[in-house]
This record gives structure tokens, sequence and C-alpha cells, in this order.
């Protein structure tokens, strides 16, 4: 009996044994966090800024009239190509010929009145000098006392009048002239407005947009209106991507950069383009508070990145339209053969030690004090994976790709560094925790 109670007590000792052992493992397994893990590599790092736009011309001509009127012919179709000079739209001239004969009528009209004026002069210039020889003579006589006073002013009011007669018509002829040289004025405006009823190509391009049909009336081009878009030529062998890029990222931008574009048209496909314009001021869209502040840049687009797309039986075949749509991605700065890590490896935390240098005047020496006020400074970090344990670590960083980050102090290549999950990495990790390196697809396997 003594016996059996004995194997009992060692049976149950046994047995507490056990569930306390299964107790510590389980709660070491809750200890451990699982983590997967990379090395530092050597790699070039290309920061990159991201915006998104449309596909235009780098030349796109509007085409407005210069009067206003009734379309009565169209020349071209959207898509033909044309040459500076090339005939495009008549309009409706037969008001504007009415205006031209009517200025035209006016100008033999008022040159008539001229050769009149200019015919009269001559009678009134033999008047005046007939006039003056008379006055001079009786001036004599009447000096010599031979004619009366009568007689003397007589020939004065005669001389004065031939001589204000002559003057008159001399400013008449004047007013004839400036009344010709109106009408030849207005001549040439009307002569003008005729010949721009018909509406010519100002360079050559292919029309990307035709805006009017036969009927239309259209208004011309004033002080106070552009007029009536009537269609656009453009250059479609000079292809740009315009964008808006966000003000903490246009300072990054120079002319010059080289771009990568997707144009969506065109799946899986990166064409290259040079930025080639920066707009100083700045457009914003949005409401209120709630406005973002862009700035547009242009990149063309290099033709040898899509040459493949043109037939060799084609070679005016156009593979981009304006207007599609496209992501660019614009190189601004690149690091080759550097160090480097994923992105998501790294994280700030908050160096709130408080440790600062202060000097000891009585004895001359350094020691190292614990301040009141507390250091609100942000540090990155990264984590070691060291035989089962995290070591954090604190790195410089450089630039980054969608992908990588350059790390410039703090790591070495070939050393092992924790890149996954990021939740623990940014919150739960902390120096020196257990944990349990696992592949990236095994971090979530529930046991």
């Amino acid at each position: 009996m003594k016996k059996n109670k004995k194997y009992f007590f060692i049976g149950v000792g046994i047995f507490v044994l056990i569930l306390i052992a299964l107790a510590i493992k389980k709660k070491n397994d809750r200890d451990y966090i699982k983590v997967a893990t990379e090395t530092v590599q050597v790699r070039d790092i290309v920061e990159t800024i991201s915006a998104t736009g449309k596909i235009q011309p780098v030349k796109d001509i509007k085409i407005t009239p210069y009067i206003s009127g009734e379309v009565i012919e169209i020349f071209v179709k959207e898509g033909d190509k044309v040459k500076a000079g090339d005939l495009l739209v008549r309009i409706d001239p037969e008001i504007y010929k009415s205006a031209y004969e009517q200025a035209e009528a006016q100008l033999n009209s008022q040159k008539a009145n001229l050769a009149n004026a200019q015919a009269q002069l001559a009678q009134v210039e033999a008047r005046f000098k007939n006039a003056e020889t008379i006055f001079n003579r009786n001036k004599t006589l009447w000096e010599k006392k031979v004619i009366s006073d009568a007689e003397f002013e007589t020939a004065k009011t005669n001389y004065e009048v031939a001589k204000a007669d002559l003057e008159a018509i001399k400013q008449s002829i004047k007013a004839s002239q400036f009344a010709v040289n109106s009408a030849e004025a207005a001549l040439r405006k009307s002569r003008e407005d005729l010949n721009k009823t018909a509406v010519y190509a100002p360079a050559e391009g292919r029309v990307s947009k035709l805006s009017v049909e036969r009927g239309e009336r259209v208004m011309g081009a004033s002080q106070f209106s552009a007029g009536t878009e009537l269609m656009r030529i453009a250059n479609l062998d000079n292809m740009q991507a315009v964008v808006d890029v966000n003000e903490n990222d246009i300072v990054k931008v120079k002319i010059g950069d080289t771009s990568l574009i997707e144009v969506d048209a065109y799946l899986n496909r990166k064409f290259k383009g040079i930025v080639t314009e920066i707009a100083t001021s700045a457009s914003t869209s949005g409401v209120s508070i709630d406005q973002v502040t862009n700035f547009q840049v242009k990149i063309q687009m290099l033709r040898q990145s899509y040459e493949d797309l043109i037939p060799s039986d084609q070679p005016d075949y156009i593979p981009f339209r304006p207007g599609m749509s496209a992501t660019v991605d614009i190189q601004t700065r690149r690091s080759n053969k550097v160090l480097s890590i994923p992105i998501q490896a790294v994280t700030t935390r908050q160096d709130s030690t408080g440790k600062v240098k202060k000097v000891n005047a009585s004895q001359g020496n350094e020691e190292e004090a614990q301040t009141t006020k507390t250091s609100e400074v942000f540090k990155e970090y990264v984590f070691i994976y060291d035989n089962g344990y995290a070591r954090m670590r604190e790195v410089k960083s450089g630039i980054q790709d969608n992908n990588f980050i350059e790390i410039i102090s703090g790591l070495k290549e070939g050393e092992e560094v924790i890149v996954a999950p990021y939740s623990a990495i940014s919150r739960q990790l902390k120096n020196g925790d257990r944990v349990e390196k696992v592949p990236k697809d095994k971090l979530y396997e529930v046991k």
C-alpha cells in the first residue's frame, strides 16, 4: 500500500513538472516575435518623384479667325497633315466684299474732291496775284495823292479777300488729302478683312482637333475675346507629358532630369523623357483649406524610346494621341553602388535620453549628467538579427527609391536586418527582444 502511494506521488510530481514545462514553453513561444530578415547589400539607388498628367504635343497651335461670319467651306479634316500656307477654312465673304466696294467708292469720292480743290487752287491763285498787283499799284498812287481813299480801301479789301480765299483753298486741299488718306486706310482694312475670310495654316503639322462644322457662325478675335477656336494644328512628331508636381517635391526637380513615362494605352511599357520646362507659378486644385498646390512640369518624350511602335511601312504613324493619361517618375538623384536595405526596415524612434556633456568647473573634467528636460529628437533605427535577438542600432539614411533606402552609416555589408512585419519594426520591437526568424510567407501562419 505504501509502495503504491509512493508511485502515485512520483507520477503526480512528474505530471506537474510536465505541465510546468509546457507552460514555460508556451510562455516562451508567446514571447517570441516572428520576423523576416534580409542582408545589407550594395545597390544603385535612384530617387524618383511620381506625378500624373496628360500627353500633349510640344507645339500645339489654336487656330481662330480674325473676322466673324459663317463658315462656308472646310478644306481639312481631323488627322490631315498640312503645310504652312495651306487653305484651311473659308468664311462667307459677301458682307466684306460690300464693305470693300463701299470703301473703294469712298476713296474715289475723296480723290475727286481733292482734284477739284487742286483745280480751284489755280483759279484762286490767279485772282490773288491780280488783286495783289492792283493793291500795290493803288497803294503807290494813293501815297502820291493821285487816287482817293475810297479807291485805295476798295483795292485793299479785294486784296485781303483774295488772300483769305487762297489760304482757305489751301486748307481745303489739306483736308481733302487727309480724307483721301483716311479712305485709303479704310480700303486697306476692308481688303484685309476680305482676305481674312480665308484662313491659312500658320505652320506645318497635323489637324489634331477640328472644332467647327460648315454652316456654323464664328466670332473673330478682338481686344476682349480670343475668338472661336476653329481647330488645332499640332506637331505630333514631338510629344510631351504635362504633369502636376506637388509643392513639396518641386524643389527637387531640375531642367534636364531623366524621366520614365508610363502611358495607360501601353501597359507594361516605359518611355524615356527629359524635363524641359518647370512652371514658376503654382496652380491650385481643391476647395478652400483642402486646396493642393502643384506646379506644372513638361517632359519631352524621346523618340528613340518608342520608335519600335512606328511601322516601317507607315513612317507618319503617330503612336500617341493628345490627351492620353500618363504617369511619370522623374529621377531627381542617383547614388551608385551604395549600401542599402528595404525601406520598411528603417523606423524612427524618439530619442529621450536627455544626456548631455557638461564641464565641472572645479575639477576641469567632463562628466556625463542627466538633464531635467527631455530632448525631443527623432532618430532612425534598424533592428539587427542576432541569434534569436533583435538588436536596435542607429543609422543614417540617404536617398531612396520605391523599394530600397541608402544607408550612409550604421551598417556593414552582409549584416542581417529585420525587414518584416512593419508593425513590429515601427512599434513593438525593443532592443534585446527575442525573435524567431521565418520566411516572409510564414510570418502570419498560426500553429
